[in-house]
């Protein structure tokens, strides 16, 4: 790739292959990295309190955010993951994580979602920002769930990361210690949720793409649930993880309503 140049500011090899690094979690990890692009999504993450390394706007747009370096569109193009070249791309620094996990105290009148082997990075991010609709604080993962910083997660979470803490964890540890606090999944064997009484406060869970709760997890949870399908000419086998998301929490917060 040449350097691409823009105003004063030049697109190296060296800083291009920093960029293009960060589509995986090591790359990430080893610059410190990730990236942000859209107008919105960035500015969501900058109200949040995350720090910009770089942030690069069309030249010919009417965007200003502080900070930023205008930037020809053909610049934007060498840079973006999008089909569609987006007017503003950021990179921001990566927080320090925050490790700590709810006590089982915290579940008196508090939901958390809990992920487990979630894989795609597009779900990773549409479920976020289902839980920052959801008022859901806190999401707590395996450690094989994908990383949150992934390109694509922050893209579809369209800036949630800001709002929602993830905590990658030993999901099926921590959940043998919170043995007093409600733990509910979704299973084909499970009771219909629209009908099944629901806690104020517990942990959801919710699985893998393909394969569902892994029977390690699956062992401490205290409370099946059943999202039915509509009539009897459904012939999909079932929901996708980030769907099916948003129905079991729309409907603990439906509960909460009454």
């Amino acid at each position: 790739m040449k350097p691409v140049m823009s105003g004063d500011f030049v697109l190296t090899k060296a800083l291009a292959k920093e960029f293009a690094s960060l589509d995986d979690a090591k790359g990430r990890r080893r610059s410190g990295m990730f990236v942000a692009e859209g107008r919105k999504c960035v500015e969501t993450l900058l109200q949040g309190g995350y720090k910009a390394r770089y942030i690069f706007e069309d030249v010919e747009s009417d965007m200003d955010l502080p900070g930023a370096i205008r930037v020809k569109r053909g610049f934007l193009r060498e840079i973006t993951r999008l089909s569609a070249t987006p007017q503003t791309i950021a990179f921001f620094e990566l927080p320090q994580k925050d490790e700590s996990l709810p006590s089982s105290e915290d579940f008196d009148k508090e939901l958390v979602l809990a992920l487990d082997r979630v894989q795609d990075p597009g779900n990773m991010g549409t479920i976020l920002r289902t839980a920052d609709w959801m008022g859901i604080r806190t999401v707590i993962a395996s450690r094989d769930t994908v990383d949150v910083y992934n390109p694509k997660a922050v893209q579809a979470s369209m800036g949630a990361v800001a709002n929602v803490r993830v905590v990658y964890t030993d999901l099926a540890g921590y959940l043998a210690s919170m043995q007093s606090v409600p733990v509910y999944g979704t299973f084909l064997d499970g009771v219909n949720i629209y009908t099944s009484p629901l806690a104020q406060g517990g942990i959801i869970i919710m699985g893998n793409e393909g394969s569902g709760v892994s029977p390690e997890v699956a062992a401490h949870i205290s409370h099946k649930l059943f999202i039915p399908p509509y009539g009897d000419g459904c012939v999909s086998e079932s929901l996708n993880v980030s769907v099916a998301t948003a129905i079991v929490l729309s409907q603990f917060r439906q509960r909460q309503f009454k």
